[in-house]
């Protein structure tokens, strides 16, 4: 953490932190104030390198998700929000709806039978998208949010999926932790590409047109 805990950042300056390698985090839903972090031990989701399970891929094959981009970002950031213990409080959940407003933030939202069951958001600085949180009130929908955030990561032409840590659940898509050094060699080349572009809101493709047969 910082040693100054902050009640706030303007957004364009949040991204220079980004950009640097840090991101915010409060201690509790309840805490006023957050700090920023960056860890000697950083977790990625190589783009190269995502790993999709036979169980996830018959899963989307089935054709019960659907997702969208950036159109459902508040209730997404509520999700990630809605539970026991979270570090995202209400000083972070202004910061990433005036980065959303800005066009820095973004979100992939997945919907079964038209009710929002898994999700994810982050912060895109140039070719690097930084992964906040990920929801999911069904199996898989989180994983699946995964999905289609790679597809449109690489298209748009992304380099660096940073996850901030690595989990199981990260891991099993094929996340790996790299030292500080060695993912400041990637952050900088890629937030230096500051023409690379999220992409427009809207429905994303098919399920199934995502996953190998």
């Amino acid at each position: 953490m910082t040693a100054a805990p902050l009640r706030e950042v303007p957004p364009l300056l949040m991204l220079e932190v980004y950009a640097a390698g840090a991101f915010p985090m409060a201690e509790s839903r309840d805490d006023p104030t957050f700090g920023l972090i960056e860890p000697r031990i950083r977790g990625i989701l190589p783009l190269d390198g995502f790993h999709i399970s036979r169980s996830l891929a018959r899963r989307m094959r089935r054709g019960s998700f659907t997702a969208s981009a950036d159109t459902d970002f508040a209730e997404v950031v509520s999700a990630c929000a809605n539970r026991e213990e979270t570090w995202i409080n209400p000083a972070l959940m202004r910061l990433y709806a005036a980065l959303h407003a800005a066009g820095h933030a973004h979100c992939i939202g997945v919907r079964q039978e038209g009710a929002l069951v898994g999700g994810v958001f982050g912060v895109a600085v140039g070719a690097a998208f930084f992964a906040e949180s990920m929801f999911s009130t069904r199996t898989d929908a989180s994983k699946a949010a995964l999905v289609w955030l790679v597809d449109r990561l690489r298209g748009q032409g992304f380099t660096l999926l940073d996850t901030q840590f690595l989990t199981p659940h990260l891991a099993s898509l094929g996340g790996i932790e790299l030292p500080r050094v060695a993912f400041r060699k990637l952050l900088d080349p890629a937030v230096a590409r500051r023409e690379v572009q999220f992409g427009a809101p809207g429905p994303l493709p098919d399920a199934a047109s995502l996953v190998p047969r």
